[in-house]
């Protein structure tokens, strides 16, 4: 089975991780170390983000 490529940057991961204080974990036990509730914390950030980005886009 071929692995997937992730859509977000690895920049913007560690940017959200970051802001949701689960950075700390991910820098000592990898991505595989946090909890499916912070990983779809960090997905439903990244989709608010989008959208935010795409309604400035609009208004410009």
């Amino acid at each position: 089975m071929a692995r997937r490529r992730g859509i977000m940057s690895d920049q913007l991961k560690e940017e959200i991780a970051k802001e949701l204080g689960i950075y700390d974990t991910i820098q000592q036990e990898g991505w595989g170390g946090i909890k499916a509730r912070d990983a779809g914390n960090m997905v439903k950030r990244a989709i608010e983000m989008a959208e935010q980005n795409t309604q400035n886009k609009g208004r410009s």
